[in-house]
């Protein structure tokens, strides 16, 4: 028989999930997600991805403030729901929700946990240097990203992966795999694995300070989080007071004095190799290619970037 589902997410991340389980032949009961915001500039009301896709499947959809209110526990009770199944949506369930009876409530994670349990597991296992992640398909416990698992499929970071290219990858994966958890579920067939808790990692949210970019650490740790955080919040580093987002860049076999820039590449030395600028953003500015930028901005070789 076809599962009731309530599904909770809200960034991009979320959609293709939602985008399954959608086309699957069970059946999507309500979709939760982040409030609308107000856009940074004007006052544009920004519904979140999972909110517009929701739109367009016409599903009922809810955006509370606070879930730990009488109004969302009897409104998700009543729906009588098989499974909730939840993506980033970014809230924690109250005990008194998860405690419902009849409701299985299933996260997908992105990480094989219990590594990088937590708010930024992608973008920590790059900056890491991971080679391996992948997603975990677990039951909600009150312990954050804690319960026991039902699925888990790894998959290697590239090299060149950025947050960008890696989380759509693991979302992707994640689209295909519950709709085989679901199934299975439908069979009576699930079996939940306890998580080894001594092996835990934990993924804490980026700090917009870490974006910025320190020439004296190694190169492959500065590429590591220049693609870690794109496209946002964004690696950058400071020219004149002059803040300058790294879009694209590379490890070069070149020493020098940490934060000097080498030649007329934007070759800029680290404490190990240097990093290679191959495209960035001024900001308030179009993206640009370095050399592009070098020759409307004097930045002569030998400059240190530390000290200007």
């Amino acid at each position: 028989m076809p599962l009731k589902i309530i599904f909770m997410g809200t960034p991009v991340f979320s959609v293709p999930i939602l985008r399954s389980i959608q086309e699957s032949h069970h059946e999507l009961l309500a979709v939760y997600t982040q409030p609308p915001k107000k856009k940074s500039r004007g006052q544009q009301i920004l519904e979140s991805p999972v909110h517009e896709f929701a739109n367009k499947l016409k599903v009922t959809t809810r955006c509370p403030n606070d879930l730990n209110n009488k109004d969302e526990y009897l409104f998700i009770k009543n729906l009588k729901a098989d499974i909730a199944i939840v993506v980033a949506y970014g809230k924690i369930l109250p005990t008194k929700i998860l405690n419902l009876p009849n409701i299985l409530f299933l996260n997908i994670h992105a990480s094989i946990l219990p590594k990088w349990r937590g708010a930024a597991p992608i973008q920590r296992s790059i900056m890491n240097l991971d080679e391996i992640t992948g997603i975990s398909i677990m039951k909600i416990v009150e312990e954050l990203d804690a319960g026991p698992v039902m699925k888990s499929i790894k998959i290697n970071i590239q090299k060149n992966s950025t947050y960008e290219s890696l989380s759509k990858k693991l979302s992707d994966l994640s689209a295909k795999t519950i709709i085989d958890c679901l199934d299975i579920i439908e069979k009576n067939d699930e079996r939940f694995i306890p998580q080894k808790h001594n092996d835990a990692t934990y993924a804490k949210k980026i700090d917009k300070l870490e974006a910025k970019i320190n020439w004296k650490d190694k190169a492959k740790n500065i590429i590591a989080k220049i693609n870690a955080l794109h496209p946002n919040p964004g690696c950058w580093f400071d020219i004149n007071g002059n803040r300058i987002k790294v879009i694209e860049a590379k490890e070069v076999s070149v020493k020098g004095k940490p934060g000097e820039v080498m030649n007329a590449k934007f070759t800029i030395a680290c404490s190990e190799n240097s990093v290679q600028v191959l495209k960035l953003k001024k900001q308030g500015k179009n993206i640009v290619n370095a050399l592009d930028f070098l020759t409307g901005n004097k930045l002569k070789v030998g400059t240190n970037l530390n000290e200007i």
